[in-house]
């Protein structure tokens, strides 16, 4: 395939992020898209960039997380967003991971080197968690939907979370960083001040 139509072809199909929708909301009267999301996962990992240099002794590559985090998400297009409170049990993880992986080998697999190979490669780091990037971004991704939760006044109440049950989803990616915990720990708090989240 000539390597201007496969470019352009994956530029067209890119700009579908904006159709797949996610659970959470954007504003009161709509959901917010799989695109809006990752935009938002890029202006935080870069707004919050020094500050994980800071507290973890680190220089992190940023141009590599803003790529993650524009690009993590792209196999949702053809894979959809199934929702974190209804793929908790490991059979439904792996068929996403399944399902994933061949969008992801298909997708990418159609662009010349060296986008290809790089995209593939930067989905697997985020999938991983390989790297430090890797994890912070998977950290940004996790607080992402609970801000916008209480940002929209949507709250949990139609995922039936309470606060144990959003400490046991984000906890384990937030933590990576004392930054990322403790803007969890003002998510949660005005949260449960607002009556959003159960205790």
């Amino acid at each position: 395939m000539n390597d201007s139509r496969a470019l352009f072809d994956f530029v067209f199909h890119t700009a579908r992020l904006r159709e797949v929708l996610r659970h959470n909301r954007a504003t009161r009267d709509r959901h917010e898209s799989v695109a809006e999301h990752s935009w938002h996962l890029a202006m935080v990992s870069w707004v919050l960039h020094a500050e994980f240099e800071r507290e973890s002794g680190l220089s992190l590559d940023l141009e590599r997380m803003l790529k993650l985090c524009l690009m993590h998400d792209v196999v949702e297009i053809d894979a959809g967003d199934p929702s974190a409170w209804h793929t908790a049990d490991a059979a439904a993880l792996n068929e996403k991971a399944r399902m994933e992986e061949a969008v992801a080998r298909e997708r990418f697999g159609t662009l010349p080197e060296p986008l290809g190979p790089e995209l593939l490669a930067l989905w697997r780091e985020y999938e991983e968690g390989a790297t430090p990037e890797a994890r912070l971004v998977r950290g940004v991704d996790r607080l992402n939907p609970a801000l916008m939760r209480l940002l929209t006044g949507q709250g949990w109440s139609d995922v039936g979370a309470d606060a144990a049950a959003l400490d046991r989803l984000q906890l384990p990616r937030v933590s990576v960083s004392p930054a990322l915990t403790a803007l969890y720990e003002e998510v949660r708090q005005a949260a449960l001040d607002r009556g959003l989240l159960r205790p």
